[in-house]
């Protein structure tokens, strides 16, 4: 069953929003507290968004941006504001289409419908973006990008190419001629120190996002990731 947060601080528009949704087997998170929505987006995973602008706090121009930091879900704005320029803004903040209040309700299930299609259906793309993830902490390979609860953190190519087959091999350990293999795919000889140096450093990132002590440097044999349970905010 598809997700769709709700995010609009009209109770009656919101309410009567989740009744027509959930006729059509959509399960509905409405937010009636708009200072976390992030937080919630994270917490819920929803697969598609309705976002009003004015919403108390920041708008929701503000939280597409913030969504779109960690996702590349539909999300699909819904305004009393029928100029061309608050459209053309929330297409600039990362949003996919844009509704006009007063609307009919039957358009945006249409919408709905078209967009879940667009990004998860028959129209889906066959080259979605390729993430990895490891309790929580989610590496995106083409973005050279860690994130973890609501921090990120970009990473050089070659801290790129050790995250990637640190996180595709997990707990199972990874020896140090294979890291290398990887990250130079060279015969020429390379120091081992070298890859001391990106192992220190790919460390100091995880732990600049809070994910502390998950290299585990296994003797004699080479590195795996490692899952404390003690990671902080």
């Amino acid at each position: 069953m598809k997700k769709i947060l709700i995010a609009e601080d009209n109770e009656n528009l919101r309410s009567l929003l989740t009744k027509h949704i959930e006729k059509f087997g959509y399960k509905v998170i409405a937010l009636d507290q708009f200072n976390n929505i992030l937080d919630k987006f994270l917490e819920k995973e929803p697969d598609l968004v309705l976002l009003d602008i004015n919403l108390p706090s920041y708008d929701g121009f503000y939280w597409c941006r913030q969504i779109r930091q960690h996702s590349i879900c539909p999300i699909i704005f819904i305004s009393a504001r029928e100029g061309a320029m608050h459209q053309i803004m929330a297409l600039e903040n990362g949003a996919d289409d844009y509704i006009t209040k007063p609307f009919e309700y039957d358009m945006v299930i249409a919408k709905v419908k078209s967009h879940l299609r667009r990004a998860y259906g028959e129209y889906a793309s066959n080259k979605s973006e390729r993430m990895l993830n490891f309790h929580g902490l989610t590496f995106l390979p083409e973005r050279m990008e860690l994130r973890f609860q609501s921090k990120s953190i970009e990473v050089s190519k070659k801290e790129a190419l050790l995250l990637e087959v640190l996180l595709e091999r997990g707990e199972k350990v990874t020896s140090r001629d294979r890291l290398i293999e990887k990250m130079w795919n060279t015969d020429m000889f390379i120091d081992e120190n070298t890859l001391n140096v990106y192992i220190a450093r790919v460390r100091k990132r995880l732990s600049a996002i809070g994910f502390q002590d998950t290299i585990e440097t296994v003797r004699g044999a080479g590195y795996r990731m490692r899952y404390t349970g003690e990671q902080v905010e």
